[in-house]
């Protein structure tokens, strides 16, 4: 353990900022427990993490654990230097993610940061803006050629596109050191029991469960989301000289995958059924989100939801929430061109806002997503969360949720907490990117 007296400054040019031995990586684990492992014992905190490392967006190189370390020369090591030692750390994920220009899609490698911690002992000394500064010009190379592609995971880039993290301590510390902060907002709704099917019976609900139905959907959904990037982008450059690029990470069974494993460890050990581990009734019947058929069961359009569980900290004021992961509207018509659709602003990527919700009040989409929305509120209910969250929603999103709790459906903009942030490492400025599909599926 490095005494505070003799704490190296952060300009000190003994500092580097590592990959982590398996050994390191666990200390900073055991030592960021105090803070992050909320209602989990500690056993039961490292044996999730443990959990985490082995789904498939983190093993293989997926994750990388980095540490800010102190390694003076002159040590008795065979490589003559010091044993190092570890002033704070943080983890980044090699994450796909799509790129669109002047309708052109591209499918490019991103990384997206977390658990950045430096232990109470070293903080106030500017060691975690140093391990930021490096890592944002580190990640700008760090695994290229190693995931990305459509096809055979290699991106042709020989740079990342971008980095993303999402800030709990504001906008100032992140946006000093090149992330600036995008459109961070939220929609909370409560618990319910009210059946979904009531607010439109012919409407029925089709819980999502399973890995066969996630990849299904996942590959729609990339399908669709690569076809309105082109068109969106296609648009924006008829309209400027210069175009805007639009990027998304994407919305992969990978990226669902570690969050449903995420929740299913904590719903299991703090709600488990007898004492084999079985998980709780709500999660093996609740399923990992909900699908209905725009007009009816007959209807060929659908619309779909992810959803997750959160549990806070006991001590924590947050509530205990069901977060709604990714919504996914399906095409009128593959078969037309989507500027036909009446609500073809049903799968734009606007944010919400009162005109464009005045808009689609009689929209058969809104009427689905509301149904959606419902089936959430009750299984939030059922779960012993307090409230929905639907990050960054669109206008038909707002529509859907006003039909419900219109009193409750405000959009917040978030200035503390969860505040999405990218670095972009493209040509130009960050100014001339747009961030779609900036939900919570994301978020790591």
């Amino acid at each position: 353990m490095t005494s505070t007296s003799t704490l190296p400054p952060k300009d000190s040019p003994d500092l580097h900022l590592v990959v982590a031995t398996p050994e390191e990586n666990l200390a900073q684990t055991n030592a960021n427990s105090t803070e992050w492992r909320g209602a989990l014992s500690l056993d039961a905190y490292l044996r999730r993490e443990e959990l985490l490392m082995q789904q498939d967006l983190a093993k293989d190189g997926g994750l990388t654990a980095w540490m800010l370390v102190y390694q003076p020369p002159g040590g008795s090591g065979s490589d003559g230097q010091s044993q190092r030692r570890v002033l704070c750390g943080c983890e980044s994920f090699r994450k796909k993610a799509l790129l669109a220009k002047a309708g052109r899609v591209e499918d490019v490698v991103a990384h997206g940061i977390a658990s950045v911690f430096c232990p109470p002992a070293h903080r106030g000394r500017g060691y975690a803006g140093r391990m930021m500064s490096e890592l944002g010009v580190r990640l700008k190379t760090w695994q290229v050629g190693q995931g990305g592609g459509e096809d055979d995971g290699q991106s042709s880039s020989s740079t990342n596109a971008f980095s993303v993290l999402y800030s709990d301590i504001g906008k100032q510390f992140y946006t000093a050191r090149g992330w600036q902060p995008f459109p961070s907002a939220h929609i909370a709704l409560p618990a319910a029991t009210a059946t979904p099917t009531k607010l439109a019976p012919s409407l029925p609900v089709t819980i999502i469960d399973g890995t066969r139905d996630i990849t299904e959907l996942c590959a729609i959904d990339a399908r669709l989301l690569r076809q309105r990037l082109a068109r969106s982008t296609a648009a924006s450059a008829s309209a400027s000289a210069s175009g805007r690029t639009a990027v998304a990470l994407l919305p992969d069974r990978a990226t669902l995958d570690w969050h449903h494993a995420r929740e299913a460890f904590v719903a299991t050990e703090l709600h488990g059924d007898g004492d084999g581990g079985e998980a709780p009734a709500f999660l093996r019947s609740g399923g990992r989100g909900a699908l209905v058929h725009v007009g009816g069961p007959e209807g060929s359009r659908r619309v779909w939801c992810y959803w997750t569980r959160v549990w806070t900290n006991p001590s924590e004021e947050a509530p205990d929430t069901l977060h709604i992961l990714r919504i996914v509207v399906e095409d009128a018509d593959e078969d037309e061109d989507n500027a036909a659709d009446p609500d073809s602003t049903a799968t734009d990527f606007t944010p919400a806002s009162g005109e464009g919700v005045a808009q689609l009040q009689d929209s058969p989409v809104v009427q689905a997503i509301a149904v959606l929305l419902s089936a959430a509120q009750t299984e939030a209910e059922r779960s012993g969360m307090a409230e929905v969250q639907v990050w960054n929603p669109t206008s038909i999103t707002l529509a859907a949720a006003q039909l419900l709790d219109k009193a409750s459906s405000a959009v917040v903009q978030r200035e503390e907490e969860s505040i999405a942030s990218l670095l972009w490492y493209g040509e130009g400025s960050w100014r001339d990117v747009e961030w779609v599909c900036n939900e919570k599926y994301g978020w790591c």
